[in-house]
């Protein structure tokens, strides 16, 4: 009779961190940054009908890096979670840090069960508040942990070099315009320390802004809307509110 083979907990759970890390990092980088009037996420993608970035609720957004039809899922089940709660209870129920416990949980209990091969994804999870101070931003890798972020974030590819540009850089109070530079910039920077240039078609880009007079507070940014912010010198944005009736796509 054979000896059957034996893996221990500890080497079986790094094969899955590792398998789980490479699948995420074959996906395009995305940032979330916080800016004056809220916080905005900015990723490369070619295609405008497989968003990375999506509406759950009033003041919150998703973000993800990874496999579409993992985070599909993942998302379709926080906007379930979300509207139930917000029905069941009241509408302020509804947090960021209740829907990321939620992702935790379902992300650790997949990556631990051997049934089933771990999730490549990685989750941001943020809500707009009615000041900076205010503004949440949780970042959720593959394993299911949760890591409080401030000012901003990066997951995906190539992720740990475009998080250390970007906190070289980033700074309190900036303007849209001067945020969306900022994260265009980290995103085009290849791990040789190259540039290239990523064009306004290949960006999505959305965000929560605290001054839309709307309850829902998740927007596209679009078209004309998002050339002019990427031509601007960064100091004057006053375009964007004359802009506001031209993102009809608004919320979703």
């Amino acid at each position: 009779m054979s000896t059957p083979f034996y893996v221990s907990p500890q080497q079986a759970m790094a094969d899955r961190a590792e398998y789980a890390r490479k699948g995420i990092a074959r996906g395009r980088s995305l940032v979330v940054l916080q800016y004056a009037d809220g916080i905005v996420f900015v990723g490369e993608n070619p295609s405008r009908a497989l968003h990375k970035f999506s509406e759950i609720y009033d003041r919150i957004g998703f973000a993800a890096a990874g496999k579409y039809n993992e985070y599909e899922n993942l998302r379709i089940g926080g906007v379930r979670y979300a509207d139930l709660r917000g029905y069941t209870y009241d509408r302020d129920d509804v947090t960021a840090r209740g829907l990321a416990n939620v992702y935790a949980q379902t992300l650790g209990t997949i990556f631990s069960s051997a049934a089933e091969k771990p999730y490549e994804v990685e989750l941001v999870v943020a809500e707009v508040g009615e000041t900076p101070e205010g503004d949440q931003i949780y970042r959720l890798p593959h394993d299911g942990s949760i890591v409080d972020e401030h000012g901003s974030v990066a997951v995906g590819g190539n992720a740990e070099q475009i998080g250390s540009f970007l906190d070289q850089r980033h700074r309190d109070g900036m303007s849209l315009a001067e945020a969306l530079k900022l994260a265009v910039q980290a995103l085009s920077r290849d791990t040789n320390g190259s540039e290239r240039e990523i064009p306004a078609e290949r960006l999505e880009v959305a965000v929560l802004d605290r001054t839309r007079p709307q309850k829902r507070k998740f927007k596209r940014i679009v078209g004309r809307q998002l050339s002019r912010l990427l031509e601007a010198d960064g100091a004057s944005t006053a375009s964007e509110a004359e802009e506001e009736a031209e993102s009809s796509e608004g919320a979703e």
